[in-house]
This record gives C-alpha cells, structure tokens and sequence, in this order.
C-alpha cells in the first residue's frame, strides 16, 4: 500500500496554520480541530514546519508564561521530514519509527498535498494483515 491510497481513502485536508500565530492560537487550534499536529505553511502551501502537541508542552514546560504569546515560529520542529506519493506504507512507518514522530506531511513539488498519521498507518497495516490471514485461513479450508 502506498500513501497515495492511503489519501485517496482518507482524504488530503490538511490542517495548516501560519508562522506568526501564537503558541496559544495554534493550541486552540489543535483543540478546536481535534487533531495532534499541525502543518506551518506559507500561501503556497510550501511546508515551513509543524507543530505538534509535544512541542507545545515543551514551550510551556520550559518558557515563561509569556511563551503562550510567542510567536509559534519559535517552537515549531522547522526540520520536517515528509513523504511523496510513492512511498509505501512500510517505508512510512520505519521513517516515523526512526524520526520519532507521528505525522507526516505528504508534500509534491513541494507543495503540501497531503498528511499521514502514525493511525493512518497503523489502520492500513492491520487491514493488510487481517486480509492476508483471511487469504491464509480461505486456502488451508479448501485445501
């Protein structure tokens, strides 16, 4: 399975904020939207970096109160590991294993297309396996 699927199956929104949003705006965000990342971009959908709940809680756990008004610029991971179309679901997953991370932004020609999350993955993964046991299960019985 590649991601490609995996966002014609889910879809390709994605929720983005702005660079000079503050720590207490993309917070609300990720509350209002339900969700655990969010991807920095520009109005060319050009990724400039993410922000997940993680780096928030470490802005809060180690900066002064007066980090909720800080620019989000300042906190965002800007060293964002994306993926294009191709890749499958395994490479998917390895990435995400090594870089320790849960989301990644799906990017073409650089332009922000898309994001999956490390339950995207899982999801697909245990529909693989669970096809590939039924396959097992359907040739033993006829065997």
């Amino acid at each position: 399975m590649t991601v490609a699927r995996i966002l014609a199956e889910k879809g390709r929104d994605v929720h983005t904020t702005q660079p000079h949003r503050t720590v207490r705006e993309v917070a609300a965000q990720l509350a209002n939207w339900g969700v655990g990342a969010v991807v920095v971009s520009d109005a060319s959908r050009a990724v400039l970096g993410i922000v997940s709940e993680r780096d928030l809680v470490r802005a809060i756990g180690t900066g002064p109160a007066s980090v909720l008004e800080e620019p989000v610029s300042r906190h965002m991971t800007a060293k964002v590991t994306t993926v294009d179309e191709r890749a499958t679901i395994d490479v998917v997953m390895e990435m995400m294993t090594e870089g320790r991370f849960r989301h990644l932004p799906v990017v073409d020609n650089g332009r922000l297309i898309g994001i999956v999350s490390i339950g995207d993955v899982v999801r697909r993964h245990v529909q693989t396996i669970d096809s590939e046991r039924r396959a097992l299960r359907d040739y033993i019985g006829a065997a």
